[in-house]
């Protein structure tokens, strides 16, 4: 089942490369991934709850000019790619 949702994850994906080189931005990035309803509504609740947890907080520490430690944009966009590879695990097993 994977294959089928390898495109919206490769996009996930490079949405978050995009943000690191600064081709966008949080908000970009967070609207792009929630539009990926589909590949949320195959994969188990819980990974929802995660990514918007993950995105809220992003959201969040963007609104501060300075790294926060408990908003730090590398950790939370460390923990959206190891979110994108349990996914894939995830969905590779359906």
């Amino acid at each position: 089942m994977t294959q089928a949702f390898e495109p919206q994850l490769s996009a996930m994906r490079d949405a978050l490369a995009r943000l690191h080189s600064g081709e966008t931005d949080v908000a970009g990035l967070c609207a792009l991934w929630r539009a990926r309803g589909d590949v949320m509504a195959a994969l188990p609740p819980r990974y929802q709850q995660v990514a918007e947890d993950l995105l809220g907080r992003l959201e969040a520490g963007s609104l501060f000019t300075e790294e926060s430690c408990s908003f730090s944009q590398k950790d939370l966009t460390d923990s959206l790619n190891t979110w994108l590879d349990k996914a894939g695990q995830t969905l590779a097993q359906a």
